[in-house]
């Protein structure tokens, strides 16, 4: 039987309602519409974690990060986790891995957690692991030339590497841009950003040509790989893209292509009927002028800055769809036999839901629910309302191949379960974890959610108080029904059931084996 090849393009917080496929009324999006055209669209498609490092390495592994190890950013992937693509590799697939891949830290700033002294002579319940880390830093690219990768990288054969977001990404990206611009040093000098009237944080408008940015060069690290294949090795190829993630700074045409005036604030504040403490902690921080613990944390806005980000997100997302029509024109022109291709991406955005930008530990449906298209010339068509996860990814690669998984993974393959000949799940765990305390929690956020078809129950670690959702009555989840007496019978079922979710949890592999 001939082995398909495999691309997956990823995209960095791009929530699923902001492509022209999945009903959004202004984004252009005309190829990744085409994929889902000609593909399988997932409609409930939730990450394991939303937050950039624990998915991602649930994509590869396949597994949870309680699982996994990478609990929240900053961490790192285990290398002694095993992951898919050693699977694929281990049966005769060339790798690559082409953009971002945040498996490891790639800032070298402190954590924004305490760090606690150790108090006896062993400070850890882990032993430290004697391999090299450290590839994704910036350190590692500081030279002239290119930093030799240590390769298989979590089983990718071929690794270029762009770390960090906006226009001053890391990594290779980072040396090939100062080779290819010898006034670099302006390029990236803050003060010269081209005029604008933006106001919306981290509005940037970046001086860099449009070939220069990151999404341009990936595109073309990209087609550059698909051109080196041989048409009789199977490949999976693995193309990540930092935007629509903020800094909001699409270059060149992209920055003024779509207008604030176009998009609305459907849903602010104020349409939460009970809004929770980290909710109303936001507001106040908003109404007094306070700041983010860090640029990435979750904060609130007025509706006009919120547009302003709206329609720069818009431009980053058509150009990573005009960088993805590149690329599959490019994989169409090289004849490589029978390929299958997936979109998605690593966590969503609030977006202006409830007056919030950014990601934090409140699981709405605008962080957790993300694309996924499935474009498989022999595989499943139309559209797909079934409950499903980051974590299948690696399983439906793996099931497609003809390749077994290995003990431990944790997802399910999505064809036979859109076919009929594997059940539906009744629901499904999202775990978040915080590195530090933000949003007013006062000791980092442990979340645990479980969704199901009609609801999503949501308890917050060492907390009185927590969240519950009528999905099917309430799809904007603007009236929590934790404390409401008709939603008692509700919440004490799902809360059994995701009892019984975090009791799976355990870890499954290595399998006991008898000693002699």
């Amino acid at each position: 039987m001939t082995r398909p090849n495999f691309v997956v393009f990823c995209t960095d917080q791009h929530r699923a309602d902001w492509l022209g496929c999945y009903g959004h009324p202004v984004v252009k999006t005309p190829h990744i519409d085409g994929l889902a055209a000609r593909g399988l669209k997932m409609t409930e498609f939730h990450v394991a974690s939303p937050v950039c490092m624990p998915n991602r390495a649930s994509l590869l592994t396949g597994r949870y990060p309680t699982q996994h190890g990478l609990r929240h950013n900053g961490c790192l992937l285990p290398q002694r986790a095993n992951t898919f693509v050693e699977v694929l590799a281990a049966s005769g697939y060339a790798t690559a891995a082409i953009g971002k891949s945040h498996l490891q830290p790639f800032t070298d700033q402190a954590p924004i957690r305490e760090q606690r002294a150790a108090t006896g002579p062993i400070a850890e319940a882990w032993k430290a692991e004697p391999e090299d880390y450290g590839q994704e830093e910036p350190g590692r690219y500081d030279s002239d030339g290119r930093y030799h990768f240590k390769t298989p990288y979590y089983g990718y054969g071929h690794v270029d590497m762009v770390t960090a977001h906006g226009d001053r990404c890391g990594g290779h990206y980072a040396q090939w841009f100062r080779d290819k611009a010898p006034n670099w040093e302006a390029l990236h000098d803050r003060a010269n950003q081209l005029p604008h009237n933006y106001s919306a944080p981290q509005a940037y408008r970046t001086p860099i040509p449009e070939d220069l940015y990151p999404t341009a060069y990936i595109r073309d690290r990209a087609i550059e790989w698909l051109k080196g294949r041989e048409a009789d090795e199977p490949f999976f190829l693995f193309v990540s893209f930092p935007d629509p993630h903020h800094p909001f700074n699409p270059p060149g045409r992209y920055w003024d292509m779509y207008s604030p005036e176009q998009f609305d604030v459907p849903l602010p504040y104020e349409a939460h009927r009970n809004p929770t403490p980290p909710m109303r902690w936001l507001h106040e921080q908003w109404q007094t002028g306070g700041t983010a613990t860090t640029p990435q944390t979750a904060q609130m806005h007025d509706a006009e800055k919120i547009r302003q980000a709206m329609a720069l997100t818009a431009g980053m997302i058509t150009m990573v769809d005009d960088a993805i029509g590149a690329v599959l024109g490019a994989l169409e022109d090289a004849g490589l036999g029978e390929t299958v291709t997936c979109f998605t991406a690593d966590h969503g955005d609030y977006m202006g839901d409830f007056n919030l930008l950014l990601k934090g530990a409140l699981p709405f449906r605008s962080i957790t629910r993300v694309p996924f298209i499935w474009a498989d010339p022999a595989g499943p068509k139309g559209e797909s309302d079934t409950l499903a996860s980051t974590l299948d990814i690696s399983a439906s690669v793996l099931h497609r191949a003809g390749i077994a998984p290995y003990n431990g993974m944790m997802g399910r393959p999505i064809q036979p379960v859109v076919s009929g000949d594997m059940p539906e799940r009744d629901d499904l765990l999202v775990e978040y974890n915080d590195g530090g305390p933000r949003l007013g929690f006062a000791k980092p956020a442990r979340v645990r959610s479980l969704l199901t078809p009609t609801h999503r129950l949501t308890l917050y670690g060492g907390l009185d108080w927590g969240e519950l959702y009528d999905r099917a009555a309430d799809p904007d989840e603007t009236t929590n029904l934790w404390d409401a007496p008709e939603a008692a019978t509700v919440r004490a079922d799902l809360t059994e059931r995701l009892a019984h979710q975090l009791t799976g949890l355990m870890d499954e592999s290595p399998l006991s084996q008898r000693l002699a």
